[in-house]
């Protein structure tokens, strides 16, 4: 069975963060890194994905990274697993894959079977009633169905005994160069509902651009666009796209996707140095939603995604280099994480003083 590590390997003891999280659905650690620069002592993650879990050892020895179905954890006696007392836990944080609830994915919500893992969520809270919880996911969540899918959720979290609010918030706000919403809900547990308060962080005054976090960038490994495809985006100027080279060569490239509606914005898109990026993706290449490099005719690598993700440059990514870009893609900015997290800790202070 699986235990919380504690070991402090002969150095002395050191005053642990007062508040205790758990993270389900982890990947590689974006949130997690978020919530615990924001003074949090993560007890234990789950992570299926082989590659992410090891990407979150190799950056955390001490963290108990559990590498294993969430739906193998959630019908043990959790209490027991990580050695705490019902309701002693601070905060329980995570999201569930979001592929199912995407505008980019088939959006089956609950009919997909990806989607119905935020159930799994849903045990954890009932069995361990953490004074609060953190669930992110994609903003498409909010009018799914109709809204119907996302106010099942809503409704599953309140019968495990908590009071919810929610926000959508754009990492760019947030000390990200980069445009990427999340759905942030944060429930905090009906007894203390009064007692904690808990606000959604307030945007920066600055938000960063592409300028600001590419500078010196650590050597990385990253995928390359075929010579056709290298020598039409040398045409394309920074900040642009399709559009914005000759047409006939647009044409071409396109093929069936000329003749589609609407603006194709991603098509053929360049990145300019002078704004935010674009969401990063799972993958580099993808014709439909591009985001070739500003200064060079190739995608972004690997180091670059993971400085937009706000990732330090000590975080390494284990696996290959496909595996190394879905980690990233699928991270939560670990600075929003942090703002997020920022609120949710002042929140429980306001138990700890006495409030």
């Amino acid at each position: 069975m699986n235990q919380p590590i504690n070991s402090n390997n002969g150095l002395p003891q050191i005053t642990k963060p007062p508040f205790t999280t758990i993270e389900l659905f982890a990947g590689a650690g974006g949130l997690a890194l978020g919530i615990e620069k924001a003074g949090f002592n993560t007890i234990g993650l789950i992570e299926f994905d082989k590659d992410a879990a090891d990407t979150l050892k190799e950056n955390r020895p001490d963290w108990n990274v559990i590498c294993d179905d969430i739906a193998n954890i959630s019908p043990l006696d959790l209490s027991e697993y990580f050695n705490l007392e019902v309701g002693e836990l601070d905060l329980l944080s995570g999201g569930a894959p979001c592929q199912a609830f995407s505008y980019a994915g088939k959006r089956l919500g609950l009919e997909d079977a990806r989607g119905t893992l935020f159930y799994h969520y849903a045990v954890f809270l009932q069995k361990l009633q953490p004074k609060t919880f953190l669930f992110e996911n994609v903003r498409g969540l909010l009018t799914h169905d109709g809204g119907r899918t996302y106010q099942t959720i809503l409704n599953v979290f309140a019968e495990c005994g908590y009071s919810i609010q929610k926000q959508v918030l754009n990492a760019w706000d947030y000390g990200n160069a980069q445009k990427r919403e999340r759905l942030i809900t944060i429930g905090i547990r009906n007894d203390l509902v009064g007692k904690i308060k808990i606000a959604f962080p307030k945007p920066h005054e600055y938000k960063p651009v592409l300028r600001d976090v590419l500078q010196n960038v650590p050597e990385s490994v990253g995928a390359q666009y075929s010579d056709y495809k290298r020598d039409i985006f040398k045409l394309v100027p920074p900040g642009g796209y399709w559009r914005d080279i000759p047409e006939d060569i647009a044409k071409a490239y396109m093929k069936n996707c000329w003749n589609m509606g609407g603006g194709r914005t991603g098509i053929l898109r360049r990145m300019s140095m002078n704004e935010p990026s674009l969401a990063v993706l799972t993958s580099p290449t993808q014709k439909q939603t591009e985001r070739c490099h500003p200064l060079e005719p190739r995608p972004f690598n690997v180091r670059e995604n993971a400085r937009i993700q706000s990732f330090p440059d000590e975080w390494e990514f284990c696996g290959g280099i496909g595996s190394q870009y879905k980690q990233v893609g699928n991270a939560v900015p670990v600075n929003l994480a942090l703002d997020v997290a920022t609120e949710i800790r002042k929140g429980l202070e306001q138990i700890s003083c006495g409030n």
